[in-house]
């Protein structure tokens, strides 16, 4: 859990690592869930990106619309607000950052549902190119990892940087 007035102590207003438009964001004092808004025709919405720690440098990445009722994140709800390219961008940077910090970190990605799977799939070969030279991406099919491959469709993702200590086992 956190408190959302906790969203003043990293402001982070670089450009977009990958080039692509984004939303300034800010972290919490841990470095480990960032807040920003989203604004289009639903209005500005709360979002919260956060990494959670699943094992030894592994880090499960949540991400939806902050709910004042949990005082947590609403990953299933659906605002369509008509800005998923920004938000996109926004996460790409939000990995990116965290990833400076936590150099050795895995990121793991998966959709609460395949469509929002598929969504994630769809940006990592749509930014392949600016995404490759600085992260490994690798996609779980069925019980197995292997290195990201188009034309896949995977059921979860995990990256790390290149370089990373962490070692995937595929077996």
């Amino acid at each position: 859990m956190f408190e959302v007035p906790e969203f003043v102590y990293l402001k982070i207003s670089l450009l977009s690592m990958f080039g692509l438009e984004k939303y300034n964001y800010t972290s919490d004092k841990t470095l480990r869930v960032y807040s920003f808004l989203s604004n289009g025709p639903s209005g500005p919405i709360l979002k919260i990106a956060k990494f959670l720690e699943i094992g030894q440098n592994i880090y499960n990445f949540g991400f939806g619309d902050y709910d004042p009722a949990t005082n947590d994140i609403s990953d299933s709800n659906v605002s369509n607000n008509q800005d998923t390219d920004v938000i996109m961008g926004t996460l790409g940077s939000i990995i990116y950052d965290f990833t400076n910090i936590f150099m050795d970190a895995a990121i793991f990605v998966q959709g609460t549902n395949r469509a929002r799977t598929r969504l994630y799939q769809m940006n990592i070969n749509k930014h392949r190119e600016r995404i490759s030279p600085i992260f490994d991406v690798f996609g779980l099919k069925g019980e197995r990892w292997e290195i990201f491959k188009r034309g896949v469709n995977y059921d979860a993702f995990l990256g790390r940087r290149k370089g990373a200590s962490f070692v995937i086992d595929s077996q």
